[in-house]
């Protein structure tokens, strides 16, 4: 016997096995079983939903022999014959290669002769948006009040295409493409009573593959028993489909999460190398990312079964849900401008880089990079010049000038002029290695460059500055880094008033600071400090955020710390809207201030103008 493809093989008899399209099986269910028949309906959806294997389940339910209903019995010859393709009261029609008004005018030449063996002559019209437009008028008077014995079935993948006059005629029914999980849940359930083996994951690749169109799914399923030599791995499925293997997927998001760019580069390149589709890993990175923003607001959600749980609920913890939007969001918008990067693997990499890029709690001079290849003496030489080249905060020579007796004992004259030159050459020197300076060139203050030319000039004019090492001071001070709490603080400082000042010293950063900022003290006892967090921050906070806050305060008193938060309404302001009314306050300033400038209403008065306060920024921030 001939093999007979999936496809064909498992098409459903009935509308209690089909699968999907819950909402047209019920309306024909009901409308069977009360009798409430239409004379034309019309079936509309995409390839492979399920439009002529309805309309066959409709004839066969109009014209079983044990009478109409929505189970037919399956073993009458009114149903076998339907079933086989050769019932003739059932007439299927090719619009597609009928489009001719006379094909139209000869096929209702016999609408009025009763059927021949069924109880209704079935018209299936497939395709029917490529009739022509005499056509359609040569259908309209038919289709609006047929005989009796005749039902229209019309099926169409773009009822765009269609009169309204027609579809004002006809019952329609929108079919739906079928979800992911759905079709696979029905290739489980074929590939078991097939007894082939096969993988859940490589269940998942084919139906994200089929496009909501359990046809082709059935298709790509056939195609995959081919390939995988009857056992359908997740691998050879990915491989025959051009996939992405998904732990690649969790490894550039937990790379991302680390701000890793020179790790997240070389998986691209693997991704190139196996031939992957970065398309469809740009939509394997989106699916990953929801899933993950899921498991952080619903940590016990289900997981889609292309994913491992465990890796997903682990990113969940240690990715902020900041970042996880950001992605997301990011990832979006490259989504779109794939088509148009000269290369779609570049249009990729650029996608990954801007994620690294915008996070709001990594810049670019934290992003681990691959480091250059530099012998140990270059680097030697490097940190000399730069050392030379940095001034001193009290130079020798400067203060000389003051005494006249010290100024005779000195070189001769021609000698001096050194001096100037010293600083330049180690300039030159500082520059030329300058590539080797691991931070990016926007972290670097701008005093640095300007150094060697004050240097120049504070040597040249000493006249003009007596006082050199007030000039030199600032320098060294502009590159210091780290920042020192402004108070003191003791554990018995906390207190309700005071926590705003405490939290503006604590060194925290990213979604950590913006959940501490809308916490309020409310009271300790000994070393166990409890905070109220605002409801609607507190789908935020996780196990990460608040050990973050508890090391900080630790941090902070030199003590261990019990740590607990718990999700309420503040009784009085957090540093967040305390921060939010100072700022407000600030603006209401800056805009009265410029309303009560004489310069300014002076123009007003000239130009017949008008202030836009909304374009007011105060020239100073708010101070902490």
């Amino acid at each position: 016997m001939a093999y007979q493809v999936l496809a064909r093989k498992w098409r459903p008899q009935n509308f209690h096995t089909m699968v999907g399209q819950e909402h047209v099986l019920r309306a024909l269910v009901h409308a069977l079983d009360e009798q409430r028949l239409h004379h034309a309906y019309l079936f509309a959806g995409t390839r492979g939903v399920g439009k002529t294997t309805i309309a066959r389940i409709l004839a066969r339910c109009l014209n079983c022999e044990e009478g109409v209903s929505s189970t037919p019995c399956g073993v009458c010859s009114s149903c076998v014959e339907i079933t086989e393709g050769r019932f003739v009261d059932l007439i299927e029609v090719d619009a597609a290669s009928r489009t001719k008004v006379e094909d139209t005018r000869e096929l209702l030449d016999n609408v009025q002769y009763a059927p021949t063996r069924g109880r209704f002559k079935v018209y299936l019209i497939d395709e029917v948006h490529m009739l022509s437009t005499s056509s359609f008028n040569a259908l309209l008077k038919t289709l609006e009040e047929p005989p009796p014995h005749v039902k229209f079935l019309l099926a169409t993948t773009d009822p765009q295409k269609l009169p309204i006059t027609v579809l004002s005629r006809c019952l329609q029914f929108n079919l739906k493409n079928m979800p992911a999980d759905q079709v696979a849940g029905h290739l489980r359930n074929v590939l078991t009573s097939e007894e082939i083996p096969f993988a859940e994951a490589s269940l998942w690749q084919l139906g994200r593959a089929a496009k909501g169109s359990m046809r082709d799914a059935l298709s790509l399923t056939d195609q995959a028993i081919a390939f995988c030599g009857g056992d359908l791995t997740e691998s050879s499925v990915n491989q025959m489909l051009g996939s992405i293997d998904q732990g690649k997927v969790v490894a550039i998001v937990s790379q991302l999460q680390q701000g890793n760019a020179s790790q997240l580069l070389h998986l691209i390149k693997e991704l190139a190398e196996h031939g992957q589709d970065f398309v469809v890993a740009l939509e394997d990175l989106l699916s990953l990312l929801h899933q993950v923003a899921i498991c952080q607001v619903l940590p016990d959600a289900p997981v889609s079964v292309q994913f491992d749980q465990v890796k997903v609920q682990e990113l969940a913890q240690s990715t902020s849900p900041a970042d996880v939007q950001l992605f997301y969001q990011m990832g979006i918008m490259a989504r779109k401008d794939l088509a148009a990067a000269p290369v779609v693997q570049a249009g990729f990499e650029m996608a990954l880089l801007r994620m690294l890029a915008f996070r709001p709690q990594l810049h670019a001079g934290q992003m681990q990079v691959a480091a250059p290849q530099i012998s140990p003496q270059a680097v030697a030489s490097n940190t000399t010049a730069i050392a030379e080249a940095q001034p001193e905060p009290e130079p020798q020579p400067e203060p000389e000038p003051e005494s006249a007796p010290k100024a005779k004992i000195e070189p001769e004259p021609e000698q001096a002029p050194q001096p100037e030159i010293q600083p330049e050459e180690t300039y030159q020197h500082q520059a030329t290695q300058a590539p080797v300076i691991e931070s990016p060139p926007w972290d670097e203050e701008p005093q640095l460059e300007q150094e060697p030319q004050l240097e120049q000039e504070r040597q040249l004019e000493p006249e003009r500055q007596p006082e050199p090492v007030a000039m030199a001071e600032p320098e060294p001070e502009a590159v210091v880094a780290p920042q020192k709490p402004a108070h003191d603080w003791t554990l018995a400082d906390l207190s309700e008033p005071n926590w705003i000042q405490v939290f503006n010293d604590l060194n925290l950063s990213g979604m950590t600071h913006a959940i501490a900022a809308n916490m309020v003290f409310a009271q300790r006892q000994g070393t166990h400090l409890q905070f109220t967090l605002e409801q609607g921050q507190s789908s935020m906070l996780n196990d990460t955020h608040q050990s973050r806050i508890c090391e900080a305060l630790e941090k902070m008193f030199g003590c261990e710390l019990k740590l607990s938060i718990g999700i309420g309404k503040a009784q009085t302001e957090t540093p967040f809207a305390n921060r939010q009314r100072r700022e407000a306050q600030h603006q209401n300033e800056a805009i009265s201030s410029l309303q009560n400038d004489p310069n300014v209403a002076s123009l007003t008065t000239a130009f017949n103008g008008q202030l836009d306060t909304d374009s007011v920024l105060p020239v100073n921030p708010i101070e902490i």
